[in-house]
């Protein structure tokens, strides 16, 4: 039997997102929509039909709920790597800037989800092999 999973290329983060420029522990923060830009070669098209009007609605009520993800451009502003429509909403309800979560907040948040996993792996392989044995 072939392991399939040994075929798997996990990437880095910073592969991904490349480097970030914030310090660690920065949260949300508000940010000017003129300072939000696209990334390159963006996959989706935000359109201004029905749903985006009850979007912009909702956001003209009670903001936005969930911040969008954006990293630091080196000619200046962010890149909006999440919330596209998002910010589309802010801009037809009026709102001068968007609620978002610098990257490296992210990567912070990522970083100790697999710091738990890896602790609650080690931590239970003892019962693991003792429950195989058990089986046999």
């Amino acid at each position: 039997m072939r392991n399939s999973a040994a075929k798997i290329q996990m990437t880095g983060f910073d592969d991904l997102f490349g480097p970030s420029a914030e310090p660690a522990g920065e949260q949300f923060q508000e940010i000017a929509l003129a300072e939000l830009h696209p990334f390159k070669g963006h996959p989706f098209h935000v359109m201004d039909d029905e749903k985006m009007r009850e979007m912009a609605e909702s956001v003209s009520q009670h903001g936005v709920l969930v911040p969008g993800i954006v990293r630091r451009r080196p000619e200046g502003g962010y890149e909006l790597v999440s919330g596209h429509r998002r910010k589309r909403a802010c801009e037809l309800a009026g709102l001068p800037a968007m609620r978002d979560t610098p990257i490296q907040t992210i990567k912070y948040l990522f970083s100790f989800i697999n710091s738990v996993f890896i602790i609650v792996t080690i931590s239970l392989t003892p019962f693991l092999i003792k429950i195989d044995r058990q089986k046999k």
